[in-house]
């Protein structure tokens, strides 16, 4: 049995007199995908901050790939977070390159800089982002600008990005919030893929509940800082929506 890609074990985090995340812990195991969910507040954005290392934990303890992230520093640090890819529900695709130039951007962490730079990259690097695009249904549009592709397509790119910096974790903040249904669904159904297919380790913060269901393996819910449930993603039923989100499901 593989390693879990990613332990938090009791994790607190306070502003001041606000509770961000208090006493949470869960697993992630490779290529499993949870969804994360909770309404406003609940801790969700700042999960993924503690465990990419952009805040430290008040208390309790974060391993990623096996790796404790409180003592990393420097490059070791740097090292650790190359592995953890981050979407965001902004693209963060730059407009006038083409869809290939933004997803071997994710090559950064691996290549000098003046190479990501002036965009002089190796033809296996090359090879790496078309076979990424490809993964994600988007070979066609290689050289297209990434302003010219739709809201889901653009999604997608984001997602070969990350696939082309060989993260082996995955952090998903809303990444579908923005998107019309039917491109929801390309988008979860890309990163269920790669999560089973890719053995990588996925954790994607949602409020579609629905999408959760249908998409994710596990639901991890958060409720002012507290996990509130830990379940297989089919057992979230009414009566968790309603502890959950304080109302019984339309």
């Amino acid at each position: 049995m593989q390693a879990p890609s990613l332990i938090l074990d009791g994790v607190a985090k306070r502003y001041g007199a606000t509770v961000a995340l208090d006493d949470v812990s869960f697993t992630v195991a490779p290529g499993e995908f949870v969804a994360l969910l909770g309404p406003s507040g609940a801790g969700k954005s700042t999960l993924f901050r503690c465990v990419t290392r952009l805040v430290a934990p008040d208390a309790g303890a974060v391993r990623v790939l096996g790796r404790d992230m409180a003592p990393m520093r420097g490059g070791e640090l740097r090292r650790a977070r190359r592995e953890v890819g981050l979407i965001f529900q902004q693209f963060n695709l730059i407009a006038r390159l083409s869809a290939l130039e933004n997803v071997l951007a994710g090559r950064l962490g691996h290549a000098p800089t003046w190479r990501v730079v002036l965009r002089r990259f190796t033809r296996a690097d090359r090879q790496l982002a078309l076979s990424a695009l490809d993964r994600v249904g988007l070979l066609a549009q290689a050289g297209q600008r990434a302003d010219s592709l739709s809201g889901g397509q653009q999604q997608r790119v984001a997602i070969a990005r990350v696939l082309t910096q060989q993260a082996r974790l995955l952090l998903a903040d809303e990444p579908v919030s923005s998107l019309d249904p039917q491109s929801a669904e390309n988008v979860l159904g890309a990163l269920r893929g790669i999560a089973r297919e890719n053995g990588i380790a996925v954790v994607c913060a949602l409020h579609q509940v629905e999408l959760a269901r249908r998409f994710a393996d596990r639901v991890v819910a958060l409720r002012e800082g507290r996990k509130l449930l830990d379940a297989r993603a089919a057992a979230f039923d009414a009566a968790a929506f309603e502890a959950l989100y304080g109302t019984v499901p339309a």
